[in-house]
Order: structure tokens, then sequence, then C-alpha cells
């Protein structure tokens, strides 16, 4: 009976052990990785070296005594709007092939079709490259909408509006997908310029704007304007476009002074929101409840996406203080549109929504706020009567994303170099004579948390827990290792980023 009951124990403790573990690391993105390590295999040699002046806090201006740098021929470099997603055209390979390519800062990896699909008119051939080099190592990304497969590979690149010279850089060619390239959109690939710790398969697939930086010798700056702000998602009219500046910032693309929030972790752009105010009206939530797991701009994502709770606030706090207190509940989650009739817009009858971010003071906090023709988003009309309009926001189960909805009212520097995301108002966000955005600041920030950035816990702090746990289940499995002289041993787990927040699950198809 003893010795029963000793098994007995022994095996509820190594279950306990298993089902930490794995609790504690989950794959939700599946990842195939070969043999070559990119990194100690190729030379990546600077091509140029360029300098830029600065404005004395850091950031780069247009002013490059050099003249290698001009930061007025990146403006406009960028077509596209906020339903099919904003993109840069690029030359690849020897002679150069251009292509458009997708912008999106919450994902790392450079990757192009390199096959035919029905819904690309063209591809990267890389067979009509005399400098492309397979590095015979594939990667499979797969999402919960849509996935990617094909070879990493390294090849000269160039961009024909961003700064001069040419650079060598990994690319993953895309041999098959589905659900990533979708019909209307004009791109062929997507840049991820975010941090190398979510590049695929693993960091030491350096990403395209770490490259840039280190080859041509740029201030590790980039800043970004969307221009499709009151746009249809869905028309067939002009493109907005846009602007991305690659070392700097262009004072000409925004209004006033850049106001800065520390990056909290370098993986996304991850920063920390303190509160939300529909109207004037506080939602009053725990700050950590904004931040639940995370908080990250994201120019690949379409809407503003709100954590759970976050979103039934806002959508209970509009109704309450909206004209029209019947509102079908199919709009607020996205399954159906509001219209009115031809010539009729709709913006009295919603409030300003204004997300409040820690400032480089933590003891402060400074406020970017958006009007109605931002978030209440115009689509396409049904019959010629009718003007119809989707919900710009969003509930998301990983995280509140601050997305092209948002980003479209501000010019936003992503400064690197410091550790900080700027805002400032975007000069192109205007509708019909009135700013779409409004930014203001500095407020106390002493009523709210020291850190609210209390969501699920990320590598490298996820395993020092998960090393601390396996330590007690080795204790635990010692001490019934001398009771009954078994061998115990402790397993390991590799942990995995998750990267549900991209334009490839969330934009409008």
């Amino acid at each position: 009976m003893a010795n029963t009951a000793s098994l007995v124990i022994q095996a509820l403790a190594l279950s306990l052990c298993f089902v930490v573990s794995k609790c504690l690391f989950s794959i939700p993105l599946q990842v195939n990785s070969g043999k070559f390590n990119l990194s100690s295999a190729v030379d990546l040699t600077p091509v140029r070296q360029v300098i830029l002046t600065s404005d004395g806090n850091g950031l780069s201006l247009a002013s490059d005594p050099t003249g290698t740098v001009n930061f007025l021929d990146m403006v406009n470099n960028l077509q596209g709007d906020s339903g099919r997603g904003y993109y840069i055209e690029m030359s690849l390979g020897t002679p150069g092939q251009k292509l458009n390519i997708l912008v999106d800062t919450g994902s790392s990896n450079f990757a192009v079709a390199a096959s035919a699909h029905p819904f690309i008119t063209h591809y990267f051939n890389t067979a009509l490259s005399t400098t492309y080099e397979s590095t015979e190592r594939t990667v499979t990304v797969r999402y919960t909408q849509g996935n990617w497969e094909g070879e990493l590979g390294i090849d000269h690149v160039s961009l024909p509006k961003g700064p001069n010279g040419t650079m060598i850089v990994n690319i993953a060619a895309i041999l098959s997908s589905d659900g990533f390239f979708l019909p209307g959109v004009n791109w062929q690939g997507i840049l991820g310029l975010a941090y190398p710790m979510l590049a695929r398969p693993d960091s030491s697939v350096e990403p395209f704007f770490n490259s840039m930086v280190r080859q041509l010798g740029i201030p590790d700056i980039f800043s970004l304007q969307m221009c499709g702000a009151g746009l249809s998602a869905s028309s067939t009219a002009d493109l907005a476009g846009g602007s991305l500046i690659m070392g700097g910032a262009e004072p000409t693309q925004y209004i006033g002074s850049v106001w800065y929030t520390p990056i909290v972790e370098e993986w996304y752009y991850q920063v920390e929101v303190l509160k939300l105010e529909v109207g004037d009206q506080n939602l009053d939530l725990d700050c950590r409840e904004y931040n639940m797991d995370k908080a990250i701009v994201d120019s690949g994502t379409t809407l503003l996406r709100l954590p759970v709770n976050v979103f039934n606030a806002v959508v209970a706090a509009i109704t309450r203080g909206s004209l029209i207190q019947e509102f079908s509940s199919g709009f607020w989650e996205g399954t159906k549109l509001a219209c009115w009739i031809k010539g009729e817009t709709p913006w009295r009858f919603f409030p300003k929504l204004s997300i409040y971010l820690r400032a480089t003071n933590t003891s402060q906090s400074f406020r970017i706020t958006i009007l109605p023709q931002l978030y209440i988003q115009p689509i396409t009309d049904v019959d010629g009567t009718l003007d119809c309009y989707r919900f710009g926001v969003s509930s998301s189960s990983n995280g509140l994303v601050i997305g092209a909805t948002v980003m479209e009212g501000f010019y936003v520097v992503f400064d690197r170099s410091k550790r900080r995301l700027g805002f400032a108002l975007s000069s192109c966000a205007v509708n019909g004579g009135i700013a779409l955005s409004e930014i203001a600041g500095p407020f106390s920030a002493a009523d709210v948390a020291s850190n609210c950035s209390g969501g699920p816990l990320k590598e490298p702090l996820l395993w020092v827990i998960s090393y601390a746990l396996m330590a007690v289940c080795a204790f635990v499995l010692v001490i019934l290792l001398l009771l009954l002289v078994l061998p115990c041993r402790r397993r390991h787990h590799s942990g995995e980023i998750t990267d549900e927040s991209s334009l490839v699950r969330h934009r409008i198809k």
C-alpha cells in the first residue's frame, strides 16, 4: 500500500512538471528551419556610408551636407491605404526586378513572392538574378488565417525612393502560400520592420532595416506617414499613399512637436498605454487591462484592436454618449455596415477616442486623439443612394494594437536608437479642412500604476520563471528519488512568440 501511494505521488509530481511546462510554452506559429546559418557564412560588408545631421534631440533631419541622403526624395514613396496595406517599390536582384512591398512594423521578415500566384501580377524570379544565393534553409510561417512557405536567401536590394546605395539582405522567397496574397492588393511581398526577436526561423536572420543601418550607416531611426484617412477602404480610386523616411524624420510631414513614449520591449514596438477616454469620459479601468498582454504599434494591422474588456467598455461608452442609442450589435462586431443617405455623414453621432501613453518622463503622459472620421470608416455605396461605414475598432485576444486606424492621424517616429516612439500630428490627416487628430500634454501620471505592462510573461523573463519552476520540480523529484531510488529527468521546452497581430490576419478581405 505504501509503495502504491508513493508511485501515485511520483506520477502526480511528473504530471505537474509536464503541465506547468506545457502551459508556459505554446507554439501557435509553426516554423521549420534548415541547417544554414547566414550570420556566420556570409560577409555583408558596408556598401556606402552616409552622414546625416541632427536636430539636437537625436532626430536626423533632411539637411544632409554630403547630399547622399535627402529625405524630401522619400516623401510620397508609399502607395496604398489601410484596407489594402501601404507598400513601397523596391528593386531586387541583378539586374533589378521591381516589386511593391508591404510596410509592416509588426513583423521582422523580408519576404517576397518567388512563384506565380493568381492574386499577384508578377513575382521575384530568383533564377534571373545573378547575385541571388540560396541558403538552403526553409521557413514556414502559419497564421490562424493564411500562411506562406519558402526558402531563405540573400541578394542585392535597393530602394528607388530611399537612401542611396545597394544592400545585401536576407530575403524569404515565398514559393507557396494560402490566404496570404488576397484579391485587390497591389503588393508582392512584406517588409517586416520590427526587431530581430520576431524574425523567423530565429533571430539570426537579420531584419532588413538592421541591415540597412549597418551597411549604409544611416541612423537607427525611421518614420512613417500613412495618408488614407477618411478614404474608402474598398474604393478603386487613386491610392492614398504616404511616406516612409529611413534614417530620420522629415519636418514637412508633421505639424508641431514630436511627443515620445518609451519602447517597453524590443520585439514588437511595444508601448505602455495608461488610459483610454471616449469623448471626455475616462473608461476608468486598471491600466494593466490596456496592456494585456501587450500594447504595440503596428502598421500592418488595419484596425485599432483592444483587449476584450477594454473593447466592451469602449462600445458601452460610445453607446451611452451616442445620439444613436439602438445600434446594431453587428456593427460593433464588424459583421454589418451602417449606412446613411448619400451625402449625409455620421460624424456627429460619435465621440472622439483618446489614448494616453506614458511619456519619456515616466511621471507624465501625453494624449493622442482621433476623431470619428478615422474610426467610422467609409466602405462603399450600396445602390447609389447610400454611403456605408464600418467600425474601425475590434476586440483582440492577444493585446492592444495601435493599427492604421490610429496611425493615419499621426506622423510616427520609430527612434530605435533611443528606444522610443514619437507621435506628431500628420500633415495629411485632414478631411474637408478639418484636422482628424489631436495631441496634447503633458499630463501627470500620478494617478496610474508605475508599471502598467502587466500582461503574460515573455522571453527572457519567461525563461527565468520556467527554470525556477523546473528547480521546484527537481527538488520534489530528488526527494522522491531518495525515497524510491528512481530516476527523474527534467524536460526542456523552447518558447515561441505569437505573431497574431499582423496584417495577414486582420486586414479587410
